[in-house]
């Protein structure tokens, strides 16, 4: 997942993704006039993407013998409502960039979040009337979706920092839970969403990603983040427990009390973003987690997000690319065969086909 490059061309990320190990690259493509402060990664030209575009990425990635997929991670149905249509807006962009990719023929995916209408989850039967905006919301998306030939992927991030630690709650990402995604799926019941599935956002719920795999419909899941997740002991989780986020009080009360509060937004539910690998253990059974996808029929890529403390929060460029190898080598026992000469190494995957060069329009809510 090329967050962690924002910095970085398209031609320079390639590179850099070769010299990781990796087969891939999920380009994040967000707003350049967003709202977002911790991801603006935008590696694709929304604006004028055409077809001969498509066809010279297509090649490239050809000639570097790697896949692709693409998204932006906002918030869909909850926030101000002009942001919420410039979301939604783009979000149909990148479903028209990723046909023009070949789409799901070529396992083009867009990755998304569905976001939180805190206004409606405040009243009576919130949760519900958030359900609802998000039909109302998706339903034509994910039918131009199909249309299209491509799939939508929700990634399972409460986005518990989303808001600031001033807000009692920390859920403000609809699929932030299972119940969540499989009523989703119920309300739309098209093949043409499913799910980017992140371990490391249920391991901080104190809930295990090898019973969630066991209770999901495997054919929703066609990605899988490589994120983990240490948790902490820390007394700031005895004093505010397991169940509920840090709230923030008045800091001179709070050092009076001798009462932790929140350091930063996203300092609520103690622990310690990592990838698996790199700088420790982690809070979950990683063998365990690949193994029960392994024989679920699970066969899509593993996705490295690099949101570790150690790794690229540092800001230093090597420690970042440091991590991504060390997530690497850590699964390739789990996933790639054993050969004699290279060791545990990836066999190599199909090329993308070429699109076929024909344009469609881009759409807007207000057409759909």
């Amino acid at each position: 997942m090329s967050s962690a490059f924002d910095r970085l061309a398209l031609p320079e990320l390639i590179d850099v993704t070769q010299h990781i190990g990796a087969q891939g690259i999920d380009l994040c493509v967000f707003r350049r006039d967003g709202t977002r402060q911790d991801h603006t990664a935008t590696h694709l030209d929304y604006e004028q993407f055409t077809p001969d575009m498509a066809k010279r990425i297509v090649d490239d990635f050809n000639a570097a013998q790697l896949r692709l997929s693409l998204g932006a991670f906002e918030n869909m149905i909850g926030g101000q409502p002009a942001e919420r249509i410039k979301n939604q807006n783009h979000l149909l962009k990148l479903i028209r960039i990723a046909h023009l990719l070949g789409g799901d023929g070529n396992d083009v995916k867009v990755g998304t979040f569905v976001g939180y209408n805190h206004e409606l989850g405040v009243q009576e039967g919130g949760f519900q009337k958030n359900l609802e905006e998000y039909k109302r919301v998706f339903a034509p998306i994910i039918r131009y979706a199909e249309d299209l030939g491509v799939t939508v992927l929700y990634e399972n991030c409460p986005m518990e920092g989303w808001r600031p630690a001033s807000f009692t709650s920390t859920y403000n990402n609809l699929p932030g839970v299972l119940a969540a995604r499989k009523l989703m799926y119920a309300l739309i019941p098209s093949k043409a969403h499913g799910e980017i599935y992140d371990p490391s956002h249920d391991v901080w719920q104190h809930t295990d990603p090898v019973d969630v795999i066991a209770q999901s419909d495997i054919s929703r899941i066609h990605r899988v983040h490589v994120k983990a997740t240490r948790n902490l002991q820390t007394k700031a989780r005895i004093d505010w427990g397991g169940m509920y986020p840090m709230q923030l009080v008045n800091a001179d009360l709070a050092g009076q009390a001798g009462v932790a509060i929140p350091a930063s937004d996203w300092d609520r539910h103690h622990y310690e973003a990592m990838l698996p690998g790199f700088g420790g253990s982690d809070s979950m059974d990683w063998r365990a987690f690949v193994d029960l996808l392994t024989e679920r029929g699970f066969d899509g890529p593993y996705e490295i997000e690099n949101e570790a403390k150690n790794s690229k929060d540092t800001g230093n460029a090597v420690a970042t690319i440091q991590g991504y190898q060390a997530a690497v080598r850590f699964l390739s026992p789990m996933l790639w065969d054993l050969d004699e000469i290279t060791g545990y190494a990836h066999r190599g995957g199909r090329p993308l086909k070429q699109p076929d060069g024909r344009d469609v329009p881009v759409m807007t809510m207000d057409r759909l």
